[in-house]
């Protein structure tokens, strides 16, 4: 096995997937702390708490207590390394959410106990099903009164459409949590809980049928072994091709704020997740052990160090092998550039970076000329598929405070809009800015980091648009007269695309019945 080969085995990269508060962010904190990356976790008691998450760090999600932009953290793990991608856990933010999802091989989907499987689970989960990817689930908060475990996988079952095949099965919860039984191994695993940055030693008790095991678990064993029949009778067996197919998931107990059961996840993550896979790109597949390099970038955050005004380029590695000072080509540009400086991550501390292979999530600093779904090569002229723009559904006119900071307002909002939260449009016919998102805190997301990054301060006001059409046409002289016809709804995008911004749901159904040569998209592929 070449050293290459050998180095994309390694790799792990996986995106955490859950509702709000199921405890995403004390996962992600403990995952670190398994791979050694922080010596304190900083457990995120309350919205208050003085030590903020580590992958929280924007300024309103800090205030706000939700991960808002994807945060991206590398550490080493059992011989592996891991790339971790923590996902907004907020509904407003799908379209940062689903370009992440192409840019991991597994997911790691949290629930919370007490509560099951709630609607932002479902969403996410419908995405991940695009794309097959294996999900590991972990329920979470066993240290809290929890449902009926087999009605919560029941429910996975019913409501996500994925196998579930339990791992480990919990023994009480709340105040009587006692630990995991591993199903397949006979091992009970005793529960201690260990807070913040305590890792506690595992205690096992070898074979349910032990004297030890049956002191353990005291008045509660018989009732505990008549359940386990019950659900080794009924519940699905693991299966490792299933669960690489997306078919079934792994289903670990445990509570991420007492430091129990997040190892069993990362273990699974190491032992049956795949490692980095082939990529579909427009020409061909791209596999991860050829020796060019090539990659696409997912998402671009602007000012992560509010010191400078940088952006930077999240770039997933598809093949090959990133070296620093390396000659890249930057495709959609047909421009050859040399990368010196490109980042790892741990959240937001950052590290140059000397080399890195397929599978790796790597920073480009990006001076505006980088977009998502760019794609980086060793010369060859591919594109990888699958990295929508969706049209927005809410809209709002931009108004500026101070009307001599209009050159500000305009280049926040188009680098803003760049990191693809957010999509600004430029009507032909007047001077206005629109914005428009897919839920509302995304508006509030804006006017938060134009003031605190750009110095500029705007208000909203409501306007008469219904949804956004990207509009193609093949025959030039159709598409003049469109235009001509079209003019007063007609913007250009920050990206330069014309757009249709239909008013109301008739008046686009009535266009598109009109003008049967030009097609109005719904979501545009990054090119």
């Amino acid at each position: 096995m070449t050293q290459q080969a050998a180095e994309v085995a390694k790799r792990r990269t996986f995106a955490i997937i859950s509702h709000p508060d199921a405890g995403k962010t004390t996962i992600t904190e403990k995952l670190l702390l398994m791979g050694k990356a922080i010596s304190v976790a900083g457990t995120v008691k309350s919205r208050k708490s003085d030590r903020h998450a580590t992958s929280d760090w924007m300024e309103m999600e800090k205030q706000r207590g939700i991960s808002i932009t994807t945060s991206v953290m590398q550490f080493p793990y059992r011989d592996h390394m891991i790339n971790l991608l923590d996902t907004p856990g907020h509904e407003d933010f799908s379209e940062d959410t689903y370009r992440t999802l192409t840019a991991v091989d597994s997911a790691l989907m949290v629930l919370d106990g007490g509560k099951g499987v709630e609607p932002r689970t479902i969403a996410l989960m419908d995405v991940c099903r695009l794309r097959d990817t294996p999900i590991v689930s972990f329920i979470n908060k066993l240290d809290r009164d929890i449902r009926d475990p087999i009605e919560l996988l029941d429910e996975i079952e019913a409501v996500l459409k994925i196998k579930a095949a339990p791992i480990t099965w919990p023994i009480g919860c709340y105040r009587d949590f006692k630990g995991v039984y591993h199903l397949a191994d006979d091992y009970i695993i005793v529960y201690t809980a260990g807070h913040g940055h305590e890792r506690t030693d595992t205690k096992i008790i070898q074979n349910l049928d032990s004297d030890e095991a049956r002191a353990h678990l005291g008045d509660e064993y018989d009732r505990f072994v008549e359940q386990l029949e019950l659900v080794q009778g009924a519940c699905h067996e693991f299966n490792q091709q299933e669960f690489i197919d997306g078919q079934l998931t792994p289903v670990f107990f445990g509570t991420a704020l007492g430091n129990f059961g997040v190892d069993h996840v990362l273990d699974a993550v190491v032992n049956w997740a795949p490692m980095p896979l082939a990529r579909v790109a427009n020409e061909r597949t791209v596999e991860p052990e050829e020796e060019k390099f090539a990659g696409f970038v997912f998402k671009i955050q602007a000012n992560m160090d509010p010191k400078h005004r940088d952006r930077i380029a999240f770039m997933r590695i598809c093949s090959g092998r990133y070296e620093k000072g390396m000659k890249m080509r930057h495709v959609r540009l047909g421009k050859d550039v040399r990368i010196g400086d490109a980042l790892t991550f741990f959240s937001s501390e950052r590290e140059q970076l000397e080399e890195a292979y397929a599978g790796d999530i790597i920073g480009l600093h990006n001076h505006g000329t980088i977009q998502i779904g760019d794609t980086f090569t060793e010369g060859e002229a591919l594109g990888f598929t699958g990295i929508p723009h969706f049209a927005p559904e809410l809209f709002r006119r931009v108004r500026l405070k101070d009307p001599l900071k209009s050159k500000q307002l305009r280049q926040g909002l188009q680098q803003l809009a760049e990191e693809g939260a957010t999509q600004v449009f430029f009507p032909q016919r007047s001077n206005d800015i629109i914005l428009g998102a897919v839920g509302v805190l995304q508006f509030d997301v804006v006017a938060s980091r134009l003031k605190e990054e750009y110095k500029v301060e705007c208000a909203y006001e409501p306007i008469t648009v219904w949804s956004a059409r990207w509009i193609e046409c093949a025959d030039k002289k159709k598409l003049e007269e469109f235009e001509n016809k079209a003019v007063e709804n007609l913007a250009v995008d920050g990206g330069g695309h014309l757009t249709y911004l239909a008013p109301t749901r008739v008046n686009l159904a009535l266009m598109e019945e009109r003008w049967p040569d030009v097609k109005f998209r719904a979501t545009r592929e990054h090119h």
